[in-house]
């Protein structure tokens, strides 16, 4: 079955960010000359999903008006003669069928899934965590989608990080079956080391089958009150197992300053519009260093 949907949780507060994201939803922090999350939803169309959920909380509406169309300003850049940039914002509103729902309350990202299951009914959809922004040709949810058509298992993303992210991360026991496929059998969330499995953490994306959200009815609410995803896809790893896929692309965490101010400077070195002039920045800056 192909997947078709997609969820992308955006309720947090933001608070690694701060003072920006106090303002701003940290979704919206420029990358170079685009906001975070649309990089993340351009990912999604780009894999060919064609609707999408956001889950946004009070003070997100920032999220809802950058995707809705903006007739004054379209107005403004035909006047203008400014027709690239206007067929951008155009094609920015009609990418895909995008919906929105709030969550009341943060009381972590199982609970802020729980808030689209009526929007995903019965089919499997990707997850695509809203502080995580990867760049690369292949689409990583693509590569995610093709895993799940291949096993028909729950598929997540994974790379192998240090022992230190781990502990801040996930740990996973897998067990290699292809190139970049690696079956999942267990998963525990912020291993003290003598819990770690693996190497191996889920970073920023998934394709989940619809039993998800009976396992997260049934997951019992931990620390701060909080419903973590991780421990209800570790319960499916157990019972039903789960793919990993260890995805290509350059990933930026987006609740992480450095991170951050990485991807824009990358952005802008890809960028044939100042690409030249900020390498030419860089190489002047460095001399001085």
């Amino acid at each position: 079955m192909k997947v078709r949907k997609a969820v992308i949780p955006a309720a947090g507060y933001g608070t690694r960010m701060l003072p920006a994201a106090k303002a701003i939803p940290k979704e919206m922090l420029p990358v170079f000359d685009k906001p975070a999350i649309q990089y993340i939803v351009e990912e999604c169309v780009n894999a060919g999903i064609t609707d999408i959920m956001i889950i946004l909380s009070r003070g997100k509406d920032a999220v809802e008006d950058h995707f809705d169309r903006s007739n004054d300003l379209e107005r403004k850049l035909e006047a203008d003669g400014k027709t690239k940039m206007l067929e951008d914002m155009r094609r920015l509103t009609s990418m895909a069928n995008i919906t929105y729902v709030r969550q009341a309350e943060q009381r972590g990202l199982g609970d802020a899934l729980l808030c689209a299951r009526r929007f995903t009914g019965d089919e499997p959809f990707a997850v695509l965590y809203g502080d995580d922004v990867i760049i690369g040709e292949d689409p990583a949810v693509a590569q995610l989608c093709r895993a799940y058509e291949k096993y028909g298992q729950s598929v997540v993303g994974i790379r192998e990080v240090s022992p230190q992210e781990v502990m801040k991360y996930c740990s996973m026991k897998l067990k290699k079956i292809d190139e970049n496929y690696f079956s999942i059998s267990d998963i525990i969330e912020k291993p003290t080391p003598k819990q770690i499995f693996s190497n191996y953490s889920i970073l920023g994306r998934c394709v989940l089958r619809p039993e998800i959200f009976e396992v997260l009815t049934h997951t019992p609410y931990g620390k701060n009150n909080e419903l973590q995803l991780t421990d209800a896809m570790k319960t499916l790893a157990q019972i039903k197992g789960m793919i990993g896929v260890e995805f290509t692309g350059r990933r930026y965490d987006m609740g992480n300053k450095f991170s951050a101010l990485t991807a824009s400077i990358e952005e802008g070195l890809r960028s044939s519009e100042i690409s030249d002039q900020l390498r030419e920045y860089i190489k002047n800056l460095a001399e001085t260093l």
